[in-house]
């Protein structure tokens, strides 16, 4: 079974628990996640079947929409609410227009530090058991988009906002140079992913109403196909002998078609339908590379 799933997983829950239940329920063996959420987190998770595990990291690429809880005053370990606390200031005096000038440097193109307790590497070692450990290391920084940060709500000492960011963005990093900037210390206080690429938190499935439609026996109503998270690149039908070349990973030519060269990467697809692969151009060659082939 190919496709994907929009999951709104709850509060608690990590992603793997997700992952594994899809496992249990459906009997299909290749299932991954597109995208980490931490169990205090909630929201979007897309949960690929079958073939679309493969296209885990076009998901990974696209951009996510955030609703943060940052509460002001507290700083922890972590970055958020789960961790020790390190420091405690006040943040009774800090006004709007304060958050709203701090607000400015997080936009666009930023650096930002991962947390200790994060899936990073560091000597082949993910650093939250490290910071398991009590050992902590010093992080290089990464690059990170933030395309938008608009504050939705002000309530001392909670400031709410919506965060429309790139991949590898940390939204508990975020929090945590926040309360640097104003001088108070910040922490994440609840978080939930609304969007992750096409997929929309209005449109997602509980894992309540997941595990009763597979008891129905209807379970697939609930797949996205597999193409619908590529819809933004072009599309390109071709005939049985490009697409045995696509099958066989060669190089093709498609100076014949309508691709107006848009984008690095189409699609394409055989006359009856089938999705055969991801190209992508190859501009030394000036041909298209078969990057994923599919059955």
């Amino acid at each position: 079974m190919d496709g994907i799933l929009n999951f709104n997983k709850p509060l608690g829950k990590t992603s793997f628990n997700i992952v594994a239940m899809v496992k249990r329920l459906t009997g299909e063996k290749h299932v991954g996640h597109a995208g980490t959420l931490d169990p205090m987190a909630q929201g979007v998770l897309p949960v690929c079947l079958g073939q679309a595990t493969r296209l885990v990291e076009y998901l990974m690429d696209a951009n996510k929409t955030y609703l943060a809880e940052i509460e002001l005053g507290v700083s922890t370990d972590s970055y958020d609410r789960e961790g020790e606390i390190t420091q405690r200031g006040d943040a009774s005096g800090i006004t709007l227009e304060q958050i709203k000038t701090a607000l400015n440097a997080f936009r666009g193109v930023i650096t930002q530090i991962p947390p200790m307790y994060s899936a990073v590497k560091h000597q082949g070692k993910p650093l939250y058991e490290l910071a398991r450990a009590g050992i902590n290391v010093e992080r290089k920084s990464r690059i990170a988009k933030i395309y938008s940060l608009e504050i939705k709500e002000w309530q001392y000492p909670v400031l709410t906002v919506e965060v429309v960011c790139g991949k590898g963005t940390y939204i508990r990093s975020l929090a945590n140079d926040l309360g640097q900037a104003l001088g108070c210390g910040a922490s994440l206080k609840n978080l939930e992913r609304s969007r992750c690429g096409i997929f929309e938190i209005g449109d997602t499935v509980t894992p309540e109403r997941f595990e009763d439609a597979c008891r129905g026996g209807y379970w697939e109503s609930y797949l996205y196909p597999m193409d619908s998270i590529l819809s933004h690149w072009e599309t390109v039908i071709v005939g049985e002998e490009k697409a045995q070349a696509i099958r066989n990973g060669v190089l093709i030519n498609l100076e014949d078609s309508a691709l107006k060269l848009e984008n690095d990467y189409c699609r394409a697809y055989s006359w009856d339908g089938n999705l055969l692969g991801i190209l992508h151009f190859n501009t030394e060659k000036k041909q298209w590379q078969p990057e994923k082939v599919f059955n």
